[in-house]
C-alpha cells in the first residue's frame, strides 16, 4: 500500500504519515519545509504550487490512497462584517482549490495503481446545518471542497477510483488546542483504516474519522 500525504509537517498529517509507516505501509508525504517523517519519502512544496505538484508526481509511482490534509484556519479577521477578503482568497487557494490541483497531478499515480482511492479532510464547521458566522473563510472554504470532492468522484467514479471526504472531529493539534476531545492518533488510525477499506461504493460520500457516515 502507497499512502501520499500533503501537510506532513505537524498535526494530523504528521501522524496520518507516522501510523502509515507504522503498519508497513510505503509513505510519500508533501510539506512546506522540514524532514518529514523517517522513512518516508518527502517533497518540499507548497500545494498551491501546481508546477511543484507536477514534477512531484512525475518523480512518484504509483499511488493507491492519496489524502488531502493540508490545510489552513485561514485570517484572524473572517466574519461576514470583517472579512480579511485576502485572507479569505488564500484560504480557498489551500483548502479548496489546491486538493483538486493535487488530486489532478496525481491523477497518473493514482491509474497506476489500478483502484487508486482520493481521501480530502473536511471538517465538521463545513455542515450547513450550523448556522454560524465564526471563522466562516474556513467553514465556506471545507463546504466548497466537499462540493467540488463530490464532482471528482463524479467524474472518476467510472475509473473504479473512489474519492470521499473526511471529518476529523476536534482533534488535539496546533489548529484544534489542547482541549480538543480527539487525540491525532486516534483520528489517524481511523482515517487509515477507512482508506484501506474504501472501495467504489463508498465514492462521494462524507465519513467521519471513525468510518460512520456523515451529512452534509
Amino acid at each position: 500500500m502507497h499512502v501520499l500525504v500533503t501537510g506532513a509537517g505537524r498535526g494530523i498529517g504528521q501522524m496520518l504519515a507516522t501510523r502509515a509507516l507504522s503498519r508497513g505501509w510505503q509513505v510519500t508525504v508533501t510539506l512546506r519545509s522540514g524532514e518529514g517523517p523517517e522513512g518516508a519519502a518527502v517533497h518540499c512544496l507548497d500545494v498551491t504550487d501546481r508546477d511543484a505538484l507536477r514534477a512531484a508526481a512525475a518523480e512518484t509511482g504509483p499511488v493507491d490512497v492519496l489524502i488531502n490534509n493540508a490545510g489552513i484556519i485561514g485570517p484572524e479577521r473572517q466574519d461576514p462584517l470583517d472579512m480579511d477578503f485576502d485572507g479569505f482568497a488564500e484560504t480557498l487557494r489551500v483548502n479548496t482549490l489546491a486538493p483538486l490541483a493535487v488530486a489532478q497531478a496525481f491523477l497518473p499515480n493514482l491509474r497506476q495503481a489500478g483502484n487508486g482511492r482520493v481521501i480530502s479532510i473536511s471538517s465538521q464547521m463545513a455542515w450547513m446545518g450550523y448556522r454560524k458566522a465564526d471563522r466562516i473563510a474556513y467553514r465556506a472554504s471545507k463546504a466548497a471542497l466537499n462540493k467540488v470532492m463530490q464532482g471528482l468522484a463524479t467524474r472518476l467514479e467510472g475509473e473504479g477510483i473512489a474519492v470521499a471526504l473526511v471529518d476529523p472531529g476536534w482533534v488535539q493539534t496546533d489548529m484544534g488546542g489542547d482541549g480538543a476531545d480527539l487525540s491525532a492518533e486516534e483520528v489517524a488510525d481511523g482515517i487509515l483504516d477507512l482508506a484501506a477499506d474504501m472501495t467504489i461504493t463508498d465514492t462521494g460520500r462524507f465519513f467521519r474519522y471513525d468510518g460512520s457516515e456523515r451529512e452534509f
